[in-house]
């Protein structure tokens, strides 16, 4: 019976911490120990299990900590209107009808991406983007733009990575990271999926922080090169607008 209320408490004390990101987007340990008064050596444990399961993510620069993308993951299974994704839906909606292609967001967690959200073409032959979907971050625009934008440290750790593909060029890609910062978005023509291509802009918070990935994917066909500078623009105006819609 004490071990069952044990386990009950650390459960409680784990949901706490998860609590206190209710109004702030990053705290240290410090900040949360004394927020959910325990000593911070009860906290760091349950933060390392939290981390662990992918529930927070610790910056290795400030060391603080931020929501993990198991949040976004158990969202997009909500049905309910205060589904946080669902608050960037209309600008989605608004480019797909735009530009008439698949819309998808995409978060990246450690060595890969997530689709969080995804709008689809109205056209017949279309793009179809499950959410909840991962994929490498070795290809792909929208893996190309959430590795351009994140820091140094997050960028030698995937670059560096034993398990990169052997098929995908590094110093390729490495240069590709550079204009993709000058240009402030990505292309890419058949890297993941054969007859598929995508062009995606970086979403950024207040902070100037990537948090996601925002892409236009389509039928190669019809998503040309051409076609894709051309929609480049409005693809980082909607970027932009939705950084503005979230923290």
């Amino acid at each position: 019976m004490e071990e069952q209320k044990s386990t009950v408490r650390a459960v409680e004390r784990a949901l706490d911490i998860l609590l206190c990101f209710t109004e702030t987007t990053e705290l240290g340990l410090s900040e949360i120990a004394n927020r959910i008064s325990l000593h911070k050596s009860t906290v760091h444990r349950l933060l390392a299990s939290l981390e662990g399961k992918g529930f927070v993510i610790r910056d290795p620069q400030t060391e603080k900590y931020r929501l993990g993308f198991r949040i976004w993951e158990l969202s997009a299974n909500m049905s309910r209107s205060d589904d946080p994704a669902q608050i960037l839906l209309p600008e989605m909606e608004r480019l797909r009808d735009l530009v008439g292609e698949t819309i998808s967001l995409y978060v990246s967690d450690n060595k890969e991406r997530i689709r969080i959200q995804a709008v689809q073409s109205n056209q017949a032959i279309r793009r179809v983007a499950p959410v909840g979907a991962r994929m490498p971050l070795a290809v792909g625009a929208s893996s190309k733009v959430l590795v351009a934008y994140a820091d140094e440290a997050t960028r030698a750790d995937i670059l560096h990575d034993p398990d990169w593909p052997d098929t995908v060029d590094k110093s390729a890609y490495v240069e590709q990271l550079e204009e993709i910062r000058s240009l402030g978005y990505a292309t890419s023509v058949e890297e993941r999926e054969l007859g598929a291509a995508a062009v995606a802009a970086p979403i950024f918070n207040g902070f100037g922080k990537i948090v996601a990935a925002l892409a236009v994917s389509g039928p190669s066909n019809r998503l040309t090169m051409e076609r894709m500078k051309e929609i480049s623009g409005p693809v980082m105006e909607a970027a932009w607008r939705m950084g503005k819609m979230i923290k």
